[in-house]
């Protein structure tokens, strides 16, 4: 029964996770995708949040770890890099929906006066509008399998609504076209020498409790199930004992995708939906040399990573995947060094920076911590240490030339020091009259035009790119000629002219800045060309 306009053809899994948080939802939702897109499926993934923000965008970093932008501007879930990276295909602001979005849309609908005469409640109408999201998807992706993520645990009070939404679906369009996952946790309690299946079992109880009977379990354990606990867990969870799936602790998250084909996870995921696809292609042979190189690189490299949220690392997911990318492609591990930046400000570069064969200073906002970032950029070019700027590292990387080089002692930020006598970087014109703080920036892809002869076009090995951004300041124009007259090269511009996108020096092994963030658009099969570059710089001076 179809009682959702959904297209013909479209088959939908449902992920959802227990007993704790940060099980690894999303890497083994892009990890399945992989699966099904290697045997000839054409799979999208969506990412439900249950936080009230409408997206990412106003958090801190260390609330909610890096915001992932897309293609066409979405601030979005850390997640949907994940998917981007294992499937290879670009999301968008549908792969993402959060509380705050859904209120938000019912809400305005009721103020249109959509609802006439009604009571708006959270059944039918947030979950129909959570349900009506899942189906847009479907039908602008034209995808043949969606897999949706719920966000949180089983239990959390913000996520009944999604859960009750699903509940539905799959009631409405019917088991043959749907499937439903649950990933749990089996710890293992020393004390007594055995994996522990209460916390699983209490958690499937939970979901099923909401109405939600999961066709398999996915069970993260640090050490390998044997057939009588895969059979307790069938046995008191209600599913069959090939629906219990190990998923062990792995050396990289490249592992998880063959992992779970070693358990025929694909193939019954595409049996119970009904699906015919073809043998798996070769990209599931490519990842065995990628995790060959990853584990054991034929060298290996320091660089530091010079920021201000180096507490949590997964406020630079994309960074440190683009680096695990280019290193495969150098045959190279990168050791990554974190440097906080204000531990800089207090203690000096030295005990921080010295030997590292490179420096990369990622994005951020606000002064704290600023001048730490400029003592590391000054560090690298003086010394000649690979350097690498993105987005607010490059806007640093000109202050510390304009400062040091150019000889203005005061150039800053106008978003640092809106008093500064040289505003080198300064709000961008757009920006100016913007009140409301999300989703204003200038975000997602805009083309640059690398200048010929200079290394972003060696790099590129392309005149016009793409890129993606999330910035409101940018270099100021009126400072061009000093910059230039100095040794800074202005080496891809905005097709007007009018906006500087990267920027690098001549006299350096790699001294590299570029305003948008290319991170963002590195695959493992397809690692970043800047990545790789600099990359090799650090390796041929270390």
């Amino acid at each position: 029964m179809n009682n959702l306009d959904v297209p013909s053809r479209a088959k939908f899994i449902f992920m959802t996770g227990g007993v704790v948080s940060s099980l690894g939802k999303g890497i083994t939702c892009a990890s399945l995708g992989m699966l099904l897109k290697s045997r000839g499926l054409k799979t999208t993934i969506m990412k439900i949040d249950p936080y009230i923000n409408v997206d990412p965008g106003t958090m801190s970093p260390y609330q909610h770890g890096e915001v992932y932008v897309t293609e066409d501007g979405a601030e979005t879930d850390l997640d949907l890099g994940h998917y981007e990276r294992f499937i290879d295909e670009n999301m968008s602001q549908m792969n993402n929906i959060t509380t705050g979005q859904i209120y938000n849309t019912v809400i305005s609908k009721e103020r249109r006066g959509d609802y006439l005469g009604a009571t708006v409640q959270v059944i039918p109408h947030i979950t129909d509008e959570i349900k009506s999201r899942i189906v847009l998807l479907a039908r602008q992706s034209n995808a043949d399998v969606i897999i949706v993520e719920v966000g949180g645990t089983v239990g959390d009070i913000e996520s009944q609504p999604f859960l009750e939404a699903i509940r539905q679906f799959c009631l409405e369009y019917g088991s043959k076209n749907t499937v439903k996952i649950h990933l749990t946790l089996l710890p293992y309690i020393s004390s007594a020498g055995e994996i522990k299946t209460k916390p699983t079992q209490h958690s499937v109880m939970r979901l099923r409790e909401i109405g939600i009977q999961p066709d398999f379990l996915i069970c993260r354990t640090d050490r390998t199930l044997d057939e009588s606990a895969k059979a307790k867990i069938a046995l008191f969870c209600n599913v069959e004992a090939q629906g219990v799936i190990e998923a062990i602790d792995v050396e990289t998250i490249y592992e998880v995708p063959l992992r779970l084909a070693a358990q025929n996870l694909d193939d019954l995921v595409i049996e119970k939906l009904g699906l015919s696809a073809p043998a798996p292609a070769a990209e599931l042979a490519f990842l065995e040399t990628v995790i060959r190189k990853i584990k054991s690189p034929a060298r290996t490299v320091e660089i530091a990573i010079c920021g201000k949220y180096t507490q949590l690392h997964d406020a630079y997911k994309s960074i440190m995947e683009a680096f695990v990318h280019a290193g495969v492609a150098n045959d190279a591990g990168i050791r990554l060094r974190w440097v906080d930046s204000e531990e800089i400000e207090r203690q000096g570069v030295e005990p921080f920076l010295t030997g590292v064969s490179g420096i990369l200073v990622p994005y951020g906002f606000g002064h704290r911590g600023i001048e730490g970032k400029l003592a590391a950029i000054r560090y690298a070019r003086e010394n000649k240490v690979p350097f690498f700027g993105i987005c607010l590292g490059m806007q640093c990387a000109v202050i510390e030339f304009a400062r040091n080089v150019c000889g203005l002692k005061h150039a800053n930020s106008s978003e640092f020091d809106p008093g500064t006598p040289d505003p080198v970087i300064h709000i961008m014109e757009s920006q100016k009259a913007v009140q409301q703080k999300g989703g204003t920036m200038r975000l997602g892809t805009y083309p640059c035009v690398t200048v010929k002869k200079t290394l972003a076009q060696k790099i590129y090995q392309s005149e016009i790119i793409i890129e993606r951004h999330r910035h409101r300041y940018e270099l100021n124009n009126d400072y061009r000629r000093i910059f230039q007259e100095h040794g800074m090269v202005l080496s891809g511009l905005s097709p007007d002219g009018n906006l500087v996108e990267m920027v690098e020096l001549g006299d350096h092994p790699f001294f590299v800045g570029c305003q948008f963030h290319p991170e963002l658009k590195s695959r493992v099969m397809r690692p970043h060309p800047i990545f790789v570059h600099f990359v090799k710089a650090a390796l041929e001076v270390g």
